[in-house]
């Protein structure tokens, strides 16, 4: 038997892989487990996204190879995207890559600049998927605290007492994932000065820019376009196309070209359709935004009081699709997870995979209806009913 590759070593399947089998599993036993654990938006693209992919399909010149750097009209609709809601300038020919998601931004980054050794800062805690595309890459992870008591930001003067001189990249994420924080213009701007008096590469995953916040904010505009800062963006959570894989990375010209060098020795483009599905989709006017908001506002008020049924202690000030939670100091979270799954037939995530910092919490998806946010909530508390009667 031939063996994995030895960067592969400490990398572990994608949590979510491993628990959606054992949710279909149970679900083909009769189980009907209501998914609060994963960020999969359930509400329809936009209307004039779904009809340019059609018009695409039925299109018999549309289906051949396309461009690695996405179509110029592509690039021009991020750019514009960009411009009206984060007051950013792009250049669309050097500063816009399309990309099929931003994860796999993530992986195409690392690959293109870390060399055996290189050690990335990643945030504790934070994404799974930056530590595994380091640990990939032949990178070496050093995570970064965040903590409650700092809103979930990073303690930048506990990094800079740090020997610092072998990190190469730092991911940072916000509004963040799992916790909600947000960031302000100031809080981004110390993160793009810390990056600059390091030469570190500072990395932005900003998928959730548009979820339950008042204003988007990107930081690219803390000091435009630097030879210091990338930025990841997506279209899976701000127009409900997850499924699509629709994502950009924005930037310095030169490393648009060297990320691109990394790109196009992997994927040979988005299929047509779906960039131009993109561009329509990058056309939507604020109200699409406020009535997406409307909706995850109404599900997060359910989503508060699955919290408040499991004692738990949260921000009502979180943006993005989940619910941060923190359990009694009593309960084992990974316990509880488990028995809300086979017990109350509720699937939510454990703060654990994201980190040593995320193991006294819980998350929830705003991702179900208000009808199956209403049953979990009634499962939940029958759960709980029976847990106390038994004690």
């Amino acid at each position: 038997m031939v063996n994995i590759a030895d960067r592969y070593g400490d990398v572990q399947e994608y949590y979510f892989s491993q628990k959606l089998r054992e949710v279909a599993q149970l679900n083909a036993a009769g189980k009907n487990v209501i998914n609060l654990g994963i960020g999969s938006p359930d509400m329809a693209p936009p209307r004039q996204a779904v009809e340019a992919l059609c018009a695409a399909a039925h299109n018999g010149n549309a289906h051949g190879y396309q461009g690695y750097k996405g179509t110029p009209a592509l690039r021009q609709a991020f750019s514009d995207w960009y411009a009206t809601y984060y007051a950013v300038a792009l250049d669309p020919e050097t500063e816009v890559l399309p990309l099929m998601g931003s994860k796999e931004g993530i992986t195409y980054i690392s690959n293109a600049y870390l060399n055996a050794g290189d050690e990335v800062l990643v945030p504790n805690p934070g994404y799974p998927a930056y530590s595994a595309a380091t640990k990939a890459a032949g990178g070496v992870v050093r995570h970064y605290n965040l903590r409650e008591e700092t809103g979930w930001l990073p303690n930048l003067e506990e990094l800079q007492q740090q020997d610092l001189s072998r990190v190469k990249l730092m991911w940072a994420n916000y509004p963040h994932m799992p916790t909600g924080a947000k960031a302000s213009k100031a809080a981004l701007a110390q993160l793009v000065d810390f990056a600059e008096r390091h030469d570190i590469l500072l990395c932005h995953d900003n998928p959730y820019s548009f979820i339950l916040i008042d204003r988007p904010e990107s930081i690219l505009s803390v000091k435009g376009v630097t030879a210091h800062v990338l930025e990841l963006n997506s279209l899976s959570k701000s127009h409900n196309m997850a499924g699509w894989r629709v994502g950009v990375l924005t930037g310095h010209p030169q490393h648009i070209a060297n990320v691109l060098i990394a790109k196009s020795n992997v994927d040979s483009g988005m299929f047509l359709g779906i960039q131009q599905a993109a561009i329509e989709a990058l056309k939507q006017p604020q109200a699409w935004f406020e009535e997406l908001n409307t909706h995850y506002a109404e599900r997060r008020k359910l989503v508060w009081q699955i919290m408040e049924t499991l004692d738990c202690r949260y921000s009502t000030e979180q943006a993005g699709l989940f619910v941060w939670g923190r359990p009694p100091e009593e309960v084992n979270v990974e316990q509880l997870v488990d028995e809300l799954l086979y017990e109350a037939g509720v699937f939510i995530t454990p703060g654990f995979i994201f980190g040593t910092n995320g193991q006294r919490y819980i998350r929830v998806s705003l991702c179900a209806d208000n009808g199956q946010l209403q049953r979990a909530l009634e499962r939940i508390k029958a759960f709980k009913n029976i847990k106390i009667k038994k004690s």
